[in-house]
């Protein structure tokens, strides 16, 4: 898959244009190269906003030196760029919106996750909207609206036949959402962008939010997390395999999740069901770097089912938190898994009102069995429980009992 040198509209677009209508500082946050600069620039460029970029080293040195007296000589109108390196800087920018609160003032990028930095987060409580960008959706990619989601929690699915996706669900996989690397034009040249991006990541963003000294364990934490994609979370396994303390490895997951490289997805849970597995499962943030960390090609990828499954796994919820990223209604996404065995791969929730179960199957067919873990979802949900389906790389929409139907993956980005 090849992209145009044209920049992609994002989902995101139109809520930071709706923040900086109303907000004085808005921030969208996310992995490096994701395009949050782009988005930047096209959207506050033609209303009159200058761009500066902490990448740049005289920036840098003069907002650490002088935080104060460098948001004071800014213009009126700005974009700071990786924000993330000047933390100091956080404070000189809550006082400029105090003595001025005037909406769409500054339009900040950072690639680290200002939610789990405290001290960044907290400054500009109730005077920041933060909003999160992905690497590229499929929908954004191929040029859909995102319709799946609303679908979902209406349970409206008409029943109708697709050409299966078969070896292209493998390239999509493989191929990842970062725009640089599918600008790329073979599989290899993406391959090479991603272990390069690794590298830098690491080097750069990991070590500006860590006082760790040796970064060497992290290429091979995160190649172990690859292969542990869509499991639960094991600190004592991984743990043992790299040689570490569980501490350590606590540690560097919760850096890398800074960074966007990782994420854990909470289980789900109901009051009244205790007998639920509380452990978060370990997700990459991408399956574009997976699988370049993992060296797997996508006809490999196909033959190998054993990875298949998870990395797709990986790869639909990425596509659903992506298209969630767009909606002006926020959506949480957990897993679900029983002390019996039952699980759902993907839990939605809307609110306090609604839940959503997604299951996914890399086989081309689908039976009665595959909807076990919706089934118990369901029921543990009650009146909560608005629809579940069960994702498959096959042709068929159809219903499978209440509330339940079995999806065509490509229907998470293709308009019926």
């Amino acid at each position: 898959m090849l992209i145009s040198s044209e920049p992609i509209p994002r989902l995101v677009g139109a809520r930071v244009l709706e923040a900086l209508a109303d907000t004085p500082v808005v921030l969208i946050h996310g992995p490096r190269q994701s395009g949050k600069t782009t988005l930047a620039r096209m959207v506050g460029e033609p209303r009159g906003f200058r761009y500066l970029s902490f990448d740049d080293d005289a920036a840098l040195q003069a907002a650490h030196e002088d935080p104060v007296g460098f948001v004071a000589d800014l213009p009126e109108r700005v974009i700071l760029d990786e924000v993330q390196r000047v933390p100091r800087l956080f404070t000189s920018l809550k006082a400029t919106v105090d003595r001025e609160r005037v909406p769409g003032r500054f339009i900040l990028t950072g690639s680290a996750n200002v939610l789990l930095v405290p001290r960044l987060s907290d400054s500009l409580a109730g005077r920041m909207g933060i909003l999160r960008l992905h690497p590229f959706s499929q929908c954004e990619l191929v040029g859909t609206e995102p319709a799946f989601l609303g679908a979902l929690f209406a349970g409206q699915f008409p029943t109708g036949v697709v050409e299966r996706l078969g070896a292209g669900l493998a390239e999509r996989i493989v191929a990842g959402g970062y725009p640089a690397a599918l600008a790329r034009p073979s599989p290899g040249r993406r391959r090479a962008w991603y272990r390069d991006y690794i590298d830098a990541e690491i080097q750069r963003d990991v070590r500006d939010l860590s006082r760790i000294r040796s970064l060497e364990s992290l290429p091979r934490l995160l190649a172990l997390a690859s292969s542990h994609t869509a499991q639960l979370l094991n600190l004592s396994e991984l743990a043992g395999s790299l040689q570490f303390s569980r501490q350590t490895i606590h540690d560097h997951i919760a850096l890398l999740e800074g960074v966007f490289l990782v994420q854990r997805l909470p289980p789900w849970h109901a009051n009244r069901v205790s007998r639920l597995v509380k452990r978060p499962k370990l997700h990459m943030g991408d399956t574009g770097v997976a699988c370049a960390l993992l060296g797997i090609e996508a006809a490999e990828l196909q033959r190998e089912r054993g990875a298949l499954g998870p990395l797709l796994e990986t790869f639909v919820l990425q596509e659903l938190q992506r298209q969630a990223s767009g909606l002006e209604e926020p959506l949480t996404f957990f897993h679900y898994r029983d002390r019996e065995g039952y699980d759902v791969d993907v839990v939605v929730e809307r609110g306090f009102g609604s839940v959503a179960g997604v299951e996914v199957k890399a086989a081309a067919s689908v039976s009665d069995r595959d909807f076990r873990g919706l089934r118990r979802l369901r029921q543990a949900a009650g009146d909560r429980f608005a629809h579940g389906v069960v994702l498959y790389d096959g042709t068929a929409t159809i219903p499978f009992g209440e509330k339940l139907h079995a999806v065509p993956i490509r229907a998470l980005w293709e308009t019926p």
